[in-house]
This record gives structure tokens, sequence and C-alpha cells, in this order.
């Protein structure tokens, strides 16, 4: 246990040196956060009310399905994945470490957003401040958990960008956080309701911490976990 703990502290301080996670967990997150809030808030002033939710959709998306990924295909594609055979460590001790510390970077994320828009933008805060951290902390784990698939079943950056690029931009245009999807075509609504930006804005909402918008997030969820255990055993036994 006290080794777990080390390697979840390490990996924390090790993302925190990554370039790659440190632009997608913070640095373009919060700039689009900067620059876009002042926009939406003055070409739609109604937007006030949800700019947050909308703003971590896309700091969530970000760093979920762009950083994550290419970190852990980089350990379990390379010989870092020998070197824990060689030493009986589990194979999913890198996913679950990762995904804590990810999961810690965003969550930081999101509460800088949560408290600077009202400051920057008077974005109206949530109503219910333990309902809000706990779908938002859901909607967290299930866009790791996506991100985790991606990163264990691809090999090549080529292909594991394309596919993570498939995943980012129809969560950020077709889940209504950039305009409400009732304006999309019936096709392209129901294409966007595929991808848990489209429940996870809708869970935080207030009033949004409903089974009809949580059950889908604990399916993907759950399918995420039961993918990354397949990927790992086939892994194990290569």
């Amino acid at each position: 246990m006290n080794a777990f703990l080390y390697g979840t502290v390490l990996q924390c301080k090790l993302d925190i040196r990554s370039k790659s996670l440190l632009i997608t967990c913070y640095i373009v997150p919060l700039i689009f956060f900067a620059l876009m809030g002042g926009i939406f808030t003055s070409v739609m002033p109604d937007m006030s009310e949800t700019l947050i939710q909308s703003m971590i959709v896309m700091g969530v998306s970000m760093g979920a399905f762009i950083g994550l990924p290419p970190s852990l295909m980089e350990t379990y594609s390379t010989d870092i994945q020998k070197i824990y055979r060689v030493n009986g460590v589990p194979a999913c001790t890198g996913v679950i470490t990762m995904f804590i510390s990810a999961f810690i970077h965003l969550l930081i994320m999101c509460t800088i957003i949560l408290f600077a828009a009202p400051l920057l933008f008077d974005a109206a805060l949530p109503e219910n401040m333990p309902a809000f951290f706990c779908s938002l902390s859901v909607y967290i784990a299930v866009s790791l958990a996506i991100g985790c698939v991606l990163g264990l079943l691809f090999k090549s950056h080529a292909r594991l960008t394309m596919v993570s690029q498939l995943v980012f931009l129809p969560s950020i245009m077709l889940s209504g956080i950039m305009f409400p999807a009732e304006l999309l075509p019936g096709l392209l609504r129901a294409t966007g309701k595929i991808f848990p930006a489209f429940c996870g804005y809708n869970l935080m909402l207030n009033g949004g911490l409903s089974f009809t918008n949580l059950w889908y997030l604990l399916t993907l969820l759950a399918a995420s976990v039961i993918a990354c255990a397949i990927i790992l055993s086939r892994k194990k036994l290569s």
C-alpha cells in the first residue's frame, strides 16, 4: 500500500513536469476559458448561467482524450512495461496511478474555473456545491477511463492522435456547450448523445444530478474498466 501511494505521488510530480499534460490539463483549457468566457457571455448573456459547466467540459475532454492517452501509450508500448514484469509490479499499476494523477490535476483545473468564472465573467455558481462536485467527479472519472482505453489500445502516435481527435471534437461540438444542442440536425444531435460530454454537461447543471443523466455515464465507466482489464491481460500474455 505504501509503495502504491508513493507511486501515485511520484506520478503526480512527474505529470507536473510533463509538458504534454501541463499543456492539456492546465494551459490550453485555462487560456480557452479566459478568451472564450468573455466572448460567450457577451454574445449570449444567458450563457453566464452555464459558463462554468461548459468550460469544465472542454477542459476535462482536453485532458482526458488528448493529454492522458499518449502518456499511457508510451508506458505500455515501450520497455517500461517490461520493467513492471521483471519487478513483479501488477500491470494495472501504471494505469491506476496515471488515472489518479490526471484526476487530481483535472479537478484542480476545474476548481480554478469554478471560482474564477464569477469574478471574471459574472458567471453563476452552482446552487448545490456537493451535488456539483459529485457530478464533476463522475464525469472526470468516465472521461479518464475512456482515455485509458485509448492509451492502451493503440501503439502508434499517428493513430492515437487521429482517434483521440475523433472523440474530442464531437464531445465539444455536439454536447451543447458551444450552442444549444436543439439547434443541431436530428442525426448530429443523436450522435452527440453518444459521447460522455453530453450527459456530463447536463449532470453538472443545477438539478441535473439524476438517474437519467447518470446511468449512461456509469455504464461507460464500467465498460471502460472492463476494456482496460481485457487489454492489459492480453498485453501480459503477449
